[in-house]
């Protein structure tokens, strides 16, 4: 194996940056803030090297607009940040998705709201998925549960960006950012190839290009929305997720990123009880895993939704499932991440109702 790609004990926050690298990341512009900083820190020290350019920008607005700049050349570039840092940067989100600009943005979530803590939190759900700033736009959300996803994901953003011109959001947290794992770095080959027509490189014996958000004409913002609008329907043909144990499952646990980590532990431990609980965990928060959901409403009656917050992506899995099927909640706003042991207790409590449901939608 080439010494590159041993595998190697590895933090979330360093896997992100050496899956960016790896799949050809070579412009990084961004301002420090826990728990987030190792992923600057080493595109700092693995882009001085001629290879490519990083900036500390003056603020989380500048490191945007220098991504909005740098990715309309067609240069693969990232920025990052941590909750309050990503709120300053939605104004060139809504910019980026509006001109069909890519780029990929990490997250790694901390609690607030406001300046909260440095713990571990899924209260971004919202931001991510519903566009976060101003106007009526959409950004693809991955979420990794693992070290070996925050590589691999990272990767995979860099060409959705590209596939469908728009930005692309790695929502993760403090917890998977810090923890360390082993880490099996992978060769970057493209999922396909990529129309680069667009791309900004300086008019020369052509006619020009233009990437803008602003539309005066009589309805011609009108029609650009509802081309946007047709972009964000194509992207769930990329949807992806994770489902365990749904063979003969009663309950279904939903969950995603760090919480579902966990709760692999607890359904394992539940089935171990003789519980017949299964897992879905979503990987693409947008597109959401509607379809899947729905599907598997039909036959299983009981879901039970599980975040680091007080409800958010149980509004997702509410409209996703069947009418009469039913989708219980249980939330733990940001302070502490609960042990395997606290997850199999909340399970147990809402299961007798899930042995009991009908089984088919009448």
């Amino acid at each position: 194996m080439n010494e590159k790609h041993k595998k190697a004990l590895v933090k979330g926050n360093d896997a992100v940056a050496m899956g960016a690298i790896e799949a050809g990341c070579r412009f990084y512009f961004g301002y420090p803030i826990t728990p987030q900083n190792e992923i600057p820190e080493y595109m700092a020290a693995h882009l001085s090297d001629g290879r490519g350019t990083f900036i500390q920008a003056e603020s989380e607005i500048a490191s945007i607009n220098m991504l909005l700049g740098a990715s309309a050349t067609g240069a693969r570039a990232m920025t990052s940040s941590s909750s309050p840092g990503i709120s300053l940067k939605q104004e060139g989100l809504s910019y980026m998705a509006g001109s069909e600009i890519p780029g990929v943005v990490v997250n790694m979530s901390r609690s607030g709201p406001g300046l909260g803590g440095i713990s571990p939190s899924q209260g971004d759900y919202f931001q991510a998925t519903r566009g976060g700033g101003h106007g009526d736009y959409r950004v693809f959300v991955l979420a990794p549960d693992s070290v070996q996803e925050c590589y691999d994901l990272t990767m995979l953003a860099f060409d959705m960006a590209e596939k469908y011109r728009n930005p692309v959001l790695i929502l993760g947290d403090a917890m998977l950012g810090q923890m360390k794992e082993s880490l099996d770095p992978k060769t970057y080959r493209p999922t396909g190839t990529f129309d680069k027509s667009w791309i900004l490189t300086g008019a020369k014996a052509r006619p020009g290009r233009f990437l803008k958000s602003l539309y005066l004409d009589d309805g011609e913002l009108t029609e650009h929305n509802w081309k946007l609008y047709r972009k964000y329907l194509k992207m769930r043909e990329d949807v992806r997720y994770e489902a365990l144990w749904l063979e003969d499952a009663e309950l279904v646990v939903v969950a995603f990123g760090s919480m579902a980590r966990v709760l692999k532990s607890s359904v394992d431990m539940a089935r171990e009880e003789g519980l017949k609980v299964g897992l879905i965990r979503p990987i693409t928060l947008y597109p959401f895993p509607e379809v899947f959901i729905r599907g598997t409403s039909r036959h299983i009656r009981h879901f039970l939704v599980m975040e680091l917050n007080t409800g958010q992506m149980v509004e997702d899995v509410k409209l996703s499932a069947e009418p009469g099927a039913r989708v219980d909640f249980f939330g733990l706003p940001p302070g502490m991440l609960p042990a395997p042991d606290v997850l199999l207790g909340e399970i147990k409590k809402v299961y007798p109702s899930a042995a009991s449901a009908p089984k088919e939608r009448s």
